[in-house]
This record gives C-alpha cells, structure tokens and sequence, in this order.
C-alpha cells in the first residue's frame, strides 16, 4: 500500500512482522490469530486502488419508468382561481369555526345521541366510509328507489357531520376517519358528503400538527387540485369546494407552497 495513502488511512489492526513457520500456507484456514491477520494483509494488498463496473450500454438505452411526485397542486382552471380576499375570508371564518366548537366541545360532548347513529370504531375503515358518506355513495348506487319512505335514511345517505358526532371523536379517530375518507377520495370522485366530512374534521384537527396528519392534509389537497383540473363540466359549486379545502390545508394549516395564487 502506498506511504502516503497508509497514513491518510491508518490501519485498525496493525500488525508487526510475526515470525510464522516456514510451511505457512495463506490458501488453507488459519491456525493461529497471527496467521489470520496475515492472511488478511495479504487479501488486502491482492486489492486493486481502483474497480471499474462493467455495464452494458444497451441496458441504459431501453425505456425506463420514472416517477415523480407532485409536490405542488396543480393551478386552478382558467377562471376559476380564487381571489386572495376571498381566501382570507375562508380562513376567518373557519378559524371562527374552530374556536366556537372548541368552547362548546363539552356540552355538545355531553349530548345524546339519537337511537340510530351507531359510531363506528377507530380502526373500522369500512364502517366509518359508509357512516359518512352512505351507502348510496359508498357503493356508487345511483338510482333512488321508489319505495322509500318519508323522511331521511341516514343509513343511505350517509350521518352528517353532528356536534354531537364529532364532539365526541379523539384525535387518533379524527386523524383515522381522516385518513380513510382521503383514501375512498383518491380513486373516487367528490361528492357533497364527502365535502361536508373533509371540513368538519380539517376543524377538529388539532395545532401544531402531527406527522401524519401533516402529510395527509397534504395529500388532500394535492387531490383535490388534481380533481379540480379535470372537472369537464366546470362544476362552479364542486370547484368551489374543493377551493375551499386547498385554502384551508394551505393557508390556515400554513402549507403555502400549496396555495392557489391570486388572479
């Protein structure tokens, strides 16, 4: 090894000359530790300075598959993004919001429950999908019956967000049922009821975030921005919703660089 590439890296081991038998063989397992580290040596100094890998330049011309994450959201269409005033205004009312239900949290806490809502467990996905958003949804049924009776079917249409309900949710169930309706999103579309549910429980997220409710407040409005570029029929109502969420993940929970610049 050379002098000035020993000093740079001095040996952990070092190892005086050691006086070995004359028949010592390198090629068969050693005996003693003196001839262990002298077969080591010997390894090392067989080491070439430099390894050069051999690749074959016909695998590098094939197509690869990249993928890339969008960090941002994609630009509103045109027309349709949100004013800088109108986004404020967003964020004031939904601060209001917050603050009103954490006042009343007890007493609505506090309230009973009607007969028929049964809330599901933290760790029920399924459940909590067709608690919020209803059968009809959950399972993409379209046509109404006309056997129905009078009144609302909550079973079907899915249990809006009540005080009463979210009052009584932790953050683990708010985070959770948070997670599992921004997993139905992303390979479903957006729908009213799901709308109502992404709000309420962006209210009931906690300051400062956790780690994973910081990414999947993200998640969601990089989906909704994704939505929002496809919507063919320029839906004003639904792109104004989903307006809404992106301004309350970007400029209320502080993700600006997911924020929809002004017009």
């Amino acid at each position: 090894m050379d002098l000035g590439l020993e000093e740079l890296m001095p040996r952990l081991l070092p190892v005086d000359d050691c006086d070995l038998t004359e028949d010592f063989d390198p090629t068969v397992p050693p005996r003693t530790p003196q001839e262990y580290l002298k077969r080591v040596q010997i390894e090392a100094a067989r080491c070439p300075d430099v390894v050069v890998a051999q690749i074959d330049p016909k695998k590098l011309r094939k197509k690869q598959t990249v993928n890339v994450s969008l960090s941002r959201c994609h630009p509103a269409p045109e027309g349709y993004s949100p004013t800088l005033k109108w986004q404020q205004q967003q964020v004031a009312n939904f601060s209001a919001v917050r603050q009103s239900l954490t006042k009343h949290r007890n007493h609505w806490r506090s309230q009973h429950l009607d007969s028929n809502v049964s809330m599901p467990k933290s760790e029920d996905e399924e459940g909590w999908k067709k608690f919020c958003l209803g059968e009809r949804v959950y399972s993409e049924i379209d046509a109404v019956s006309d056997n129905e009776n009078l009144g609302v079917d909550y079973i079907k249409v899915g249990f809006p967000p009540l005080l009463s309900i979210v009052s009584r949710m932790n953050q683990a169930t708010v985070t959770s049922v948070l997670e599992y309706l921004i997993s139905w999103f992303g390979e479903k579309k957006f729908t009213p009821e799901l709308g109502r549910w992404l709000y309420a429980l962006l209210a009931c997220l906690e300051k400062p975030l956790l780690p994973e409710a910081h990414s999947l407040i993200r998640q969601l409005a990089r989906r909704c921005s994704e939505v929002r570029a496809l919507e063919e029929n320029k839906n004003e109502e639904q792109i104004s919703a989903l307006n809404l969420i992106i301004c309350l993940v970007s400029r209320y929970f502080d993700q600006r660089d997911l924020a929809d610049e002004p017009p």
